[in-house]
């Protein structure tokens, strides 16, 4: 077990499946106590019953970050079941892709939502827990396409992971000390992502585009390695691609 991961507390935002279920699964086999938030409680009940008959401690609470109210509960009841939390991973996400042509102004709202607001709900609950405690660590799921924009049809995605980008680095900036910000800025890493498109031609293409897709699990290990730094130690931005992506 890593020393500074074992222990610990991590709130985990779109825990339900691909890069938050891995997360989660890692995490707790390196010995953290998990707190897990979706929509979908099935899975959540599920991967919690994973974890704890391979020896963790998790809970779940039914999660839509688009709620303030539901992401303060996930928060408070991190809080009620453990007494703190350490770690708050940003990760609840949507990508529906299309032309800004096509006007699709109902999925731009519900990325939006999802993508910037959801992770402010999160920073908000979680910022005066941390502040209480004089410590604590936010790890932020952006993309690399908050870095560079993916277009035609990526075009209000990549806006959403640019405001990620920006938020973190304020956020870094506003509470650094001892409190921690990370974001993780994947490529093409094997999740649900990929189906968020409505728009067939671009549906088609961004799962083709997903072929050369890593695991989710290549991220976990860049979350664990971030948190598992000494505390005087933030590591700010990690970018990974596979190694034949050349967006």
């Amino acid at each position: 077990m890593s020393d500074n991961i074992s222990g610990k507390v991590v709130v985990i935002t779109g825990a339900s499946s691909g890069l938050g279920e891995s997360t989660a699964r890692h995490l707790s086999s390196l010995g953290a106590r998990v707190v897990l938030g979706a929509r979908r409680k099935d899975k959540l009940d599920a991967l919690v019953a994973d974890l704890v008959s391979a020896g963790g401690e998790a809970v779940a609470y039914q999660t839509d970050v688009t709620s303030q109210t539901e992401v303060n509960a996930l928060i408070q009841g991190a809080l009620k079941t453990f007494g703190r939390i350490d770690v708050l991973v940003n990760n609840a996400g949507l990508m529906a892709n299309a032309p800004l042509s096509e006007g699709r102004v109902d999925e731009w709202d519900r990325m939006i939502d999802i993508n910037i607001k959801g992770l402010l709900y999160g920073i908000a609950a979680a910022l005066p827990v941390f502040q209480e405690q004089n410590s604590g660590h936010f790890i932020n799921i952006g993309s690399v396409a908050g870095m560079k924009v993916f277009s035609p049809g990526g075009t209000v995605y990549s806006g959403t992971k640019f405001a990620v980008r920006a938020i973190s680095e304020g956020l870094r900036h506003e509470v650094g000390g001892s409190i921690r910000t990370t974001t993780i800025e994947p490529g093409a890493v094997d999740s649900e992502l990929k189906f968020g498109s409505s728009h067939q031609q671009t549906s088609d293409f961004v799962v083709d585009f997903y072929k050369q897709a890593i695991p989710a699990a290549s991220v976990a290990r860049a979350i664990a390695f971030a948190i598992e730094q000494p505390a005087d130690v933030d590591i700010n931005e990690i970018v990974l691609r596979p190694t034949v992506q050349d967006f």
